[in-house]
């Protein structure tokens, strides 16, 4: 992963969960947790565990993603992991593919191990932003994205180790994108966490005034 025009002292956790179902709202739970800590452009350390709750895989989701519920009843509590993952990242900024979705499970399996976040972390998103800095990508979906931007994995696809190492290097892939795109307005401004939050926020065709307005505000700093 190249890391030109990032942060460079910024760490950044990229999380990916496998689940039950769709949304902790209906009843799901987490299955799989995976969280790659990024810094300077490479990943420097990586989390990872299956996840055992009392709600039962159903079938169409274990063919997805391999996760069965016989794999998980050797699996450590779902409260255990997420106390050893929010450990693992410490509050640092994250990031997510398809991110409403993680950031909801990181509450959730937070709440149910018996934790509020007080404030939940901020979350940027590799679709949202993918949309905007690589808007000429036939489709963003993870997977997807990744082939079409020359990404190897590293396991299958629908794991969350191999989803959460993809995003990560979506991730800087898209930092650097911005970075060279953008130099002369940037003026050597690094492509932070809190610059893509502010990216995402917006429309493609607004990418040259969000831009321009967050060196402006930095500026002021």
């Amino acid at each position: 992963m190249s890391a030109e025009g990032v942060a460079m002292g910024e760490t950044i956790a990229v999380v990916d969960f496998e689940t039950t179902g769709m949304g902790p709202q209906h009843g799901a739970r987490a299955t799989e947790v995976a969280v790659v800590l990024v810094r300077g452009g490479v990943i420097v350390d990586r989390f990872h565990s299956l996840m055992r709750s009392d709600v039962p895989v159903p079938p169409f989701v274990a063919q997805l993603t391999g996760i069965t519920n016989d794999l998980l009843r050797s699996a450590p509590p779902a409260e255990e992991v997420m106390r050893a993952a929010l450990d693992f990242t410490q509050g640092v900024p994250m990031v997510a593919h398809n991110a409403t979705f993680d950031r909801s499970f990181w509450v959730s399996e937070a709440r149910h191990a018996g934790v509020t976040l007080a404030p939940v972390p901020s979350f940027a998103c590799t679709v949202l932003l993918g949309r905007r800095i690589l808007s000429e990508a036939p489709s963003h979906k993870l997977s997807n994205l990744a082939t079409w931007c020359g990404i190897e994995r590293s396991g299958p696809a629908h794991r969350a180790l191999s989803d959460a190492e993809v995003t990560a290097a979506l991730w800087v892939k898209m930092q650097a994108e911005l970075a060279q795109r953008f130099a002369g307005e940037l003026a050597g401004c690094p492509v932070s966490h809190a610059l893509m939050v502010h990216v995402q926020a917006l429309s493609k065709h607004q990418l040259d005034k969000a831009i321009q307005l967050w060196v402006r505000q930095q500026a002021k700093r």
